[in-house]
Order: C-alpha cells, then sequence, then structure tokens
C-alpha cells in the first residue's frame, strides 16, 4: 500500500504545497508592505489632522491638570478610606505592623524607608526624603516609575482625585 514511489509523492506534495505558501506570503508582503520606519528614507504615509499643535500638546496638558494639593484640600476622606480597600492586601494601618508591605499609620510626613521591621529595597532613598503629600502623590500614581526597583507591584491610581482622596485619609491615620 505505501510503497517508496507513494511515500516520495507525498513528501514532494507536502514542499509544493509549503513552496506556494512561501511565494503567496512573499508576494502579499511585497504587494501590502507600508514600511515600518526602517531606515531613513522612509516616510509617514499619511497624516490625521487633529488640529491640535503637537509640540505643545504636553504643556497644554499639564496646564489643564488640576492642581494636587487644591484637590487635596477639597479631598473626601470618606473616599479616601474606600480606596484603601486596594491597599488592604499589603499594608496595614496599625504602628509597627507591616505586612507584605510597610505599616501605613502616620506615613504622611514620615521619612521614606523608615517603617520600623520593615526591609526596604532601597528605591525610595535615591527618589525622596519624606512621604510628603506631593510625593505620595506621585508614588501613588506610577511607583515603579516614581522609584524604579522598589518592591510594590501595585500599577498605581491613574485619577489623581482618587490620590488626593488616599493622601487625605493616609494623613488621618496617626
Amino acid at each position: 500500500m505505501f510503497d517508496t514511489m507513494t511515500l516520495t509523492k507525498v513528501g514532494g506534495a507536502l514542499c509544493g504545497s509549503l513552496l506556494v505558501f512561501l511565494l503567496g506570503n512573499w508576494a502579499a508582503e511585497s504587494l501590502y508592505h507600508v514600511g515600518g520606519g526602517h531606515g531613513d528614507h522612509a516616510e509617514q504615509a499619511y497624516v490625521i489632522d487633529t488640529g491640535a499643535d503637537d509640540s505643545h500638546g504636553e504643556a497644554k496638558e499639564e496646564a489643564d491638570a488640576p492642581d494636587f494639593n487644591a484637590l487635596l484640600a477639597a479631598a473626601d476622606v470618606a473616599k479616601g478610606e474606600k480606596l484603601f480597600g486596594k491597599c488592604k492586601a499589603c499594608h496595614k494601618l496599625e504602628d509597627g505592623a507591616n505586612a507584605t508591605g510597610p505599616y501605613l499609620s502616620g506615613v504622611v510626613g514620615r521619612p521614606v524607608d523608615a517603617a520600623n521591621g520593615y526591609s526596604y529595597s532601597g528605591a525610595f532613598e535615591a527618589v525622596a526624603d519624606v512621604w510628603s503629600p506631593e510625593n505620595l502623590n506621585h508614588f501613588l500614581e506610577n511607583p515603579k516609575g516614581f522609584a524604579p526597583g522598589t518592591k510594590m507591584s501595585f500599577a498605581g491610581l491613574k485619577k489623581i482625585e482618587e490620590r488626593a482622596d488616599l493622601v487625605a485619609y493616609l494623613a488621618t491615620i496617626k
């Protein structure tokens, strides 16, 4: 049933099919290739005009951002207490009761790396001296971006209002 000639024909058919698919891929790639920025000769295919000037986009975005100190003054401590639910998995509020992360009682105004009995990664010492509300704001926005090398795996709070509420709540815990 399966002699040498049959196996040779099957192998040739598989190789021929593979060759057809590879040639089809090559032809499609050459027809529909849009570039990819390879080399200095590549140019953008088209530009969508949004009406915004890109050179001032970042400055305008920073100007439109609300002031953290103003938000902190008007922060809702009750909302901050609810937001602390995200922190409870790794942090405790009792003084000296460390968990995966250090205890957070009295954290606002406390020197960084100063929770008794907690082994810090050392990433904070290069960034800040004290956990001021502004430092906490930046840290809670992007922990890995603020203190590269930190052991904290939390992605951060993107909304500045939530960060202000959480910092206001933490300021009430002594």
